[in-house]
């Protein structure tokens, strides 16, 4: 190159610059934006506070030249890596540019992807994977497998140690899908996004069965039906904004608490940096408005005490936490169960509760995948976790056997068995049998357990425990129903109450409905010093 001025260097440098940030060239933007999808550095620039991103590895190419590569040769190859800032905190992003070669991952590529992991680990900050991408790239071989091998053993050391999110905005195929499989949360977009581990044409050809993209692998399969989506939008925009919304809810690393943000009148934007909200709403201190004791006092009249009437729990929850704070994870999910985050004086707590008017709130086989992720998620990142139970039992039957209710169910009581977090419980209504173990009973490591004056704890509700327990007495009697209702009110009487647990101590307090938010705060107040010291072991087995 010789002696170059000043000038003439720069000038090459701009020139340079612009060939990268034009990706796969104006005409391939073009197409992307046709096909309704925001380019790689548009997607950081949503994402990320405003100017805040700094590039890393920007003119790193491919230096492969067989199969014409060497013509499509591009600074970055494919993928657009670096750090930013989000609500003020740093976050390291890697977004796939589907522009240049389809997107596909070869050796510089998967390079990229894992010195921006190894960064964000060094770091301890999390990483946000943005997937647009056709799949390995054919014409590099093994070195693009062996890419996708690197980026999975980061992403498994990484795990519990930094939050990682993966956002599907185009198709993820094949072993790329195992990537997101092995972050935290995966985020799609309807009519976007796609991911499969073989596509349509190959389960044409090798099983016969005709199926569309979508039916396959799009967004809502996902949310709905595997479980494989964790938040679903219906815009690139209101995506990226979602996962901005999410880690307002997190640590930066599992040696970090979340960000404290007091009482919030109103909920607050998510283009605000925490420090800035704090600036904003300040502490506006603990004593209850009018408006939050008449929403406390609201709990009685959504939650019926006949334990047959169905509710919506999430009302209850809205009664409980702060105002507007409640982000729920997997809501199209085993619906029968919620779980999310929100706000309890400014701090953060991981809710799990029963769904009672969805199959009676009972657990099934994804129900239980669904909250023992969640618990798992919550105790590796310092999140306290409350517990809402109304729960009658394991979802019974022939299918929920055959797909391993007992091995899915065991899943759950590790969870909460395995949690140091605080945990906290309350016993709404019905809490029977093994369901009632499961949802983090006393024995199994509650560090406090309330109920209200409604709750049943048993066994078995009335109509199960009469057929058992007083099946000859009932058959022997003249006037048999006569003798069922009264054997039944008998056991109501004596055990469908919260006083037999509280007697033993497996319940800590019998509390009033509308004394609930501020009883769970100051147990949380309590708990918050809490240390646990686990026994050696390099990991336990998990019932998988």
């Amino acid at each position: 190159m010789g002696n170059r001025s000043w000038d003439e260097a720069i000038k090459d440098l701009e020139v340079r610059r612009e060939k990268a940030a034009l990706g796969g060239g104006t005409a391939k933007i073009e197409k992307q934006h046709q096909s309704g999808k925001l380019t790689a550095r548009e997607r950081i620039e949503i994402l990320l506070d405003r100017g805040t991103f700094v590039e890393v590895d920007g003119f790193v190419e491919s230096r492969i030249d067989d199969f014409d590569l060497d013509k499509r040769r591009v600074p970055g190859d494919g993928v657009v890596t670096g750090y930013g800032e989000i609500g003020g905190r740093l976050v390291f992003v890697a977004s796939e540019d589907f522009t240049v070669i389809g997107g596909t991952l070869g050796e510089y590529h998967s390079y990229k992807i894992c010195h921006i992991q190894d960064m964000a680990m060094q770091m301890k900050a999390p990483i946000i994977c943005i997937n647009d991408s056709g799949g390995a790239r054919i014409e590099e071989g093994i070195s693009s497998l062996s890419g996708y091998s690197g980026i999975f053993l980061r992403h498994t050391k990484a795990s519990g140690v930094i939050p990682q999110i993966s956002v599907i905005l185009g198709p993820c195929s094949g072993g790329a899908c195992y990537a997101p499989a092995i972050c935290d949360f995966i985020f799609m977009v309807s009519d976007i996004s796609k991911m499969f581990i073989t596509g349509p044409n190959v389960v044409k050809t090798v099983i016969n069965e005709e199926v569309s993209v979508d039916e396959l692998g799009g967004a809502q399969v996902h949310a709905k039906k595997s479980g494989v989506a964790h938040f679903v939008y219906q815009s690139e925009g209101d995506c990226l904004m979602g996962v901005r919304k999410l880690l307002f809810y997190l640590p930066s690393n599992n040696k970090e608490m979340v960000p404290v943000v007091k009482n919030i009148k109103e909920r607050p934007s998510v283009l605000f940096s925490v420090n800035k909200v704090i600036e904003k709403f300040g502490s506006l201190g603990k004593t209850l408005s009018q408006g939050e004791k008449d929403k406390v006092n609201r709990i009685r009249e959504i939650v019926p005490d006949n334990s047959r009437r169905a509710y919506d729990v999430k009302e209850v929850l809205e009664c409980i936490v702060d105002e507007g704070s409640f982000f729920e994870v997997q809501k199209d999910f085993a619906a029968n169960a919620v779980v999310g985050w929100a706000r309890m004086d400014g701090e953060v707590v991981g809710f799990v509760a029963n769904q009672p008017n969805m199959m009676g709130g009972s657990l099934d086989y994804h129900a239980s995948d669904k909250i023992a992720r969640f618990i798992r998620f919550c105790d590796c990142f310092n999140i306290p976790l409350v517990t809402l139970v109304d729960v009658p039992a394991f979802l019974p039957g022939t299918e929920q056997e055959h797909n391993g209710i007992i091995r899915h169910g065991a899943k759950v009581l590790y969870a909460y068995a395995e949690a140091t977090v605080p945990k906290i419980s309350l016993i709404m209504r019905k809490a029977y049998g093994g369901a009632y173990i499961a949802m983090n009973s006393k024995e199994m490591g509650a560090d406090m357990v309330f109920a209200w004056p409604i709750a049943e704890i048993a066994v078995m509700g009335g109509d199960g425990a009469v057929n058992i327990a007083f099946k000859r007495k009932i058959k022997e009697a003249q006037d048999p129903q006569a003798m069922r209702e009264q054997c039944k009110q008998e056991y109501e009487d004596r055990f469908l109450n919260p006083y037999v647990a509280a007697a033993r101590g497996y319940v800590n307090e019998v509390i009033k409905p509308e004394e609930t938010r501020e009883k769970i705060l100051k147990a949380l107040k309590a708990l918050k010093s809490k240390s646990v010291e686990s026994p050696y072991k390099k990991h336990g087995n998990i019932p998988l």
